[in-house]
């Protein structure tokens, strides 16, 4: 079970967790927290006081921690527990203050005492409501990674040190792990970056052969659309690993893609719940669907994209112009979204916040290029099995609407379909494929 920093927000919150994990006590769960509320920005903000000013001050933090132990009324032993992490954090500030630098590996130590924090002082109050529990560091229970500092990977040893250390421990204790960090090979503190305490879920209960993994958040599972923009979004039930991951790249309201392949490696499901709203089915997330689900899952979009259009005549017939054509992203280090190839063309989808300028040139010399920037995604999650129904159907939709087409793509899983247009007129679209796809069709 994964609680996020918005679940732990407060004391009201501490209660609330409380009381959903007491349900689950017969499951013999562990729990993977994340840092209390706004510890990890916090964190950062005196990082950068430390630098800018020579400034140590990690009263905010103190006063964050502190304040929940003497609503929660926890025992003087917890203050005694975390006094020596405070000191600690202060001693790193002092010496950030002192050198006027925050290299990656010291951004990552500095980010991990929210975690450390986090699961002390969880520990402490799960004991004091008679469910026995013990705190633990996930490089103590087997989290081993390389060495990118901020945006670590777990080693492959982790799916052997894992289990080895979970499944000696008694069953009679709640462990409580931090999410989101780990020790490289020389005993240097990485974190895990997005989704990290997600990952760290996800890689326990596989590693371990768990039954399944909750992930709380602050929503009701997965939506079929932006509420924000569509007003009846519906929880999605069930979606696949593939669908999952499809929509991850549209939307933050699912776990990063990172954080599904351990589970999607082990066959172990996820359910996405709302721990503001535990009554709430959630989202599972499984390998296959049942094939009674409405086929089409979500509809997404993404804004702030950018056309580039290329036509070359060299590259009719010829080996290797692809790859001559990638390179230059690649030099420039431009992560390419979508693309699309005919004959002698190439278009390609990037973030609009690129500086296409020197590329622009660099390309001009092997082919014709047209930039079009203020374009958008529209994304079609689901079993893509009837693509050709689903596409004369949003194809009409957006005639009605007036809105051309300039791009379409089929992800290679087979599980999305992806149209560009002008960002104008986006959320229109959304709107009316979801009234159309999921409303009217009741």
């Amino acid at each position: 079970m994964k609680f996020g920093g918005s679940s732990l927000a407060n004391t009201g919150r501490f209660h609330s967790v409380a009381e959903i994990v007491r349900t689950q006590l017969h499951h013999r769960p562990v729990l993977v927290l994340s840092a209390i509320g706004d510890t990890t920005d916090l964190l950062l903000e005196a990082g950068e006081e430390a630098i800018k000013n020579g400034v140590v001050d990690i009263e905010r933090i103190e006063k964050l921690h502190l304040g929940i132990i003497a609503e929660m009324k926890l025992n003087d032993a917890v203050s005694t527990e975390i006094k020596p992490l405070l000191e600690e954090l202060k001693s790193l500030l002092t010496g950030i203050s002192l050198i006027k630098e925050l290299t990656a590996r010291t951004r990552a130590y500095l980010v991990s005492f929210g975690e450390r924090l986090s699961v002390r002082i969880a520990a402490a109050y799960f004991s004091s409501i008679g469910i026995k529990a013990q705190a633990a560091d996930a490089w103590d229970m087997g989290f081993l990674s390389d060495s990118n500092f901020t945006y670590a990977e777990l080693k492959d040893e982790s799916w052997e040190l894992i289990p080895n250390k979970f499944l000696s421990l008694g069953d009679n204790i709640l462990q409580i792990v931090t999410g989101f960090i780990a020790k490289d090979e020389n005993g240097n503190i990485t974190t895990l970056g997005r989704g990290g305490s997600d990952l760290t879920a996800t890689m326990l209960a596989a590693a371990c052969g768990a039954r399944e993994v909750q992930v709380w958040k602050d929503v009701d599972g997965i939506l079929s659309a932006d509420p924000r923009i569509v007003k009846n979004a519906l929880p999605v039930k069930i979606i696949t690993y593939e669908e999952a991951i499809a929509l991850a790249y549209f939307s933050d309201q699912v776990l990063h893609p990172r954080a599904i392949q351990p589970c999607r490696k082990a066959k172990i499901p996820i359910l996405v719940k709302n721990s503001y709203n535990p009554q709430a089915s959630g989202t599972r997330i499984v390998m296959t669907a049942d094939g009674k689900t409405n086929p089409i899952k979500a509809i997404a979009f993404r804004k702030n994209a950018t056309l580039v259009d290329m036509v070359s005549y060299r590259m009719h017939g010829q080996y290797g112009f692809l790859a001559e054509l990638f390179s230059y992203f690649a030099r420039h280090c431009m992560s390419i979204d979508m693309v699309a190839t005919s004959e002698v063309s190439v278009s390609i989808l990037l973030d609009m916040n690129y500086d296409l300028s020197v590329i622009k040139e660099e390309l001009s010399r092997i082919a014709s290029v047209s930039i079009s920037p203020g374009k958008a995604i529209v994304a079609i999650i689901g079993d893509i099995g009837r693509s050709s129904e689903i596409l004369s159907h949003s194809l009409r939709i957006c005639e009605h609407l007036g809105v051309q087409i300039q791009m379409i793509s089929q992800g290679g899983s087979k599980v999305n379909l992806n149209f560009i247009m002008d960002v104008d007129k986006v959320e229109e679209v959304v709107e009316k494929l979801h009234r159309d796809f999921f409303e009217d069709s009741k």
